[in-house]
């Protein structure tokens, strides 16, 4: 495969990004993450560590079947073999042989003590590691990228070991060489001498993979970029360990809309702010409005003379048109704020609605007022599809009509607690009362739920609850806050997510088990 003639845009959000503090990506979250990121057009996805990590290694073995890339290409990582142990024989280095992806991007030591102290062996036989895993690899039939750990530091301490380790891994064979800023310490002046000197004396493909300790992983990649770098690599809204990576986004907009290098396919940035959200909903962690490109007030502006040079002429306070990364600009107090984010949502699900500016003020200004009461309809797209079908037909999509539901929880010392729901509604002109037990209330409650419309829709029992997401929106009102909850069901082909938000958990989880169950009910054709 030959790598050689693109820019690269280099994601490692699955693998970098998760060590971020307090994130915990399952193998389904993963595969959610991979196939978003792959709908905004990155040329390579960075899966995890196969043979080191079990849960990286069932996302490669699921991945192998169930991920259906369109753009990006699945890259294993790992390290060099073992001191004293041919590549062919080293089990972490078969792993990635064995992994099914078509790249590999192996780790090396280019730091001189790090190589003594940390691999504890010698400068020459870690050269002799990077050959023989390298040329292994190669001979395997897959490319190789080789993250040159610490390499900027590892420069300062001996520069000669330091290119010498990117040329060895070069002539056996590596496609990319990425120098890392691992400890982030760099800023971009620095970073431009060292890819300057690099690709003077090293003659090797660079990359650039930079932390954000200075707050300069950015700029320091486009500073290496303009130096001769044509490898980037970062993660989607800057994940990463201590205070992250170089935010992937921001990288891309800045290459494609101030520097006019196309790296992703033509109009898939527009694809950006809804991925970043999609994706900070994977994680559980709050979408950061002040983002830049993709925050929701990244393009948001306030009353006075803001504003009203904003209705004459947007450019006016505006580095760019939001619309290029998917964003809105919002003006504070003006109806205007929205209105093409819900047209390319409404597009996005099957609705026209630009010929209609009442219809769209209307869901908008609806919108807006759900929002702030918490809703999120960024990775609901179910439940803003139920509520376009209410504002364009109007009449919500209903298949049952309830009456109550109550939700008990027993425990007793020295035994688990249990949840006992009851529910009573009316589907298809019958009524139904139905009992249902979990290992907690939601759970009961979904239960009692499915039971009671099963009887009369008996496709439900094809829905299944695969994930479950809760945030507190407003932490400083302690158990009297508001609770968001994000619930993602599949029928087994595919799956949706919904959204609620009520006073406690119990009630939010409700309103998304309800839309849920509708949303697969309307699928269906019930």
């Amino acid at each position: 495969m030959d790598l050689h003639g693109s820019f690269h845009v280099y994601d490692t959000t699955l693998r970098d990004g998760a060590q971020q503090e307090g994130l915990n990506l399952s193998v389904a979250d993963k595969l959610s993450i991979a196939r978003q990121l792959d709908g905004l057009g990155v040329g390579f996805i960075e899966g995890g560590w196969p043979g080191a990590n079990p849960k990286d290694t069932e996302f490669f073995r699921i991945a192998a079947t169930d991920l259906d890339l369109k753009n990006a290409k699945l890259a294993a990582f790992g390290a060099t073999r073992r001191a004293g142990v041919k590549a062919a024989d080293d089990p972490l280095v078969a792993a990635l042989r064995d992994s099914g992806a078509s790249v590999v991007t192996l780790v090396a030591k280019s730091h001189d003590r790090h190589v003594e102290l940390a691999l504890r062996t010698t400068l020459e036989e870690n050269l002799a590691m990077i050959r023989d895993t390298v040329s292994h690899l190669r001979e395997e039939g897959q490319s190789v990228f080789l993250d040159a750990e610490h390499f900027f530091d590892g420069y300062r301490a001996n520069r000669d070991y330091a290119l010498e380790v990117l040329r060895t891994a070069y002539d056996a064979g590596a496609e990319v060489i990425a120098l890392c800023d691992t400890n982030g310490g760099m800023l971009p002046g620095w970073v431009a001498d060292v890819v300057h000197d690099v690709r003077e004396n090293a003659q090797v493909r660079v990359g650039i993979h930079c932390h954000n300790d200075t707050g300069c992983a950015v700029a320091n990649t486009l500073a290496a970029v303009d130096a001769g770098a044509t490898h980037v690599q970062g993660t989607i809204n800057g994940y990463g360990e201590r205070t992250g990576n170089a935010d992937l986004v921001a990288v891309v907009a800045n290459l494609e809309l101030k520097l006019d290098k196309q790296v992703l396919p033509q109009g898939l940035l527009g694809e950006a702010t809804r991925i970043a959200h999609a994706v900070a909903e994977v994680t559980n962690f709050p979408p950061a409005s002040r983002q830049p490109y993709v925050g929701s007030s990244a393009f948001t502006h306030k009353a006075g003379l803001h504003a009203s040079a904003i209705k004459v002429d947007p450019d006016l306070y505006q580095h760019m048109d939001p619309a290029g990364v998917g964003n809105d600009m919002r003006l504070l107090v003006s109806d205007m704020a929205g209105r093409a984010s819900i047209e390319l949502k409404g597009r996005e699900l099957g609705f026209d609605l630009s010929g209609d500016r009442e219809l769209v003020t209307r869901i908008t200004d609806r919108v807006k007022v759900l929002e702030n009461r918490g809703y999120t309809f960024e990775a609901a797209d179910a439940s803003f599809e139920l509520l376009l079908v209410e504002e364009v037909e109007g009449v919500r999509p209903s298949y049952f009509d309830v009456e109550s539901w109550r939700v008990i929880t027993e425990t007793r010392p020295g035994d688990d607690a249990t949840s006992e729901a009851t529910v009573k509604l009316r589907a298809d002109g019958v009524r139904y009362v139905q009992t249902g037990e979990g290992n907690g209330p939601v759970n009961a409650l979904d239960h009692a739920l499915r039971e009671a419309i099963g009887q009369a829709y008996p496709g439900v029992s094809r829905f299944e609850l695969i994930d479950y997401k809760v945030r507190i929106l407003d932490q400083g009102h302690g158990t009297d806050a508001i609770t968001r909850v994000l619930i993602e069901t599949t029928d087994g082909e595919s799956s949706w997510v919904t959204v609620g938000v009520g006073a406690n958990v119990i009630e939010a989880s409700w309103g998304a088990l309800v839309d849920g169950l509708t949303f697969g009910l309307r699928r269906q054709g019930a």
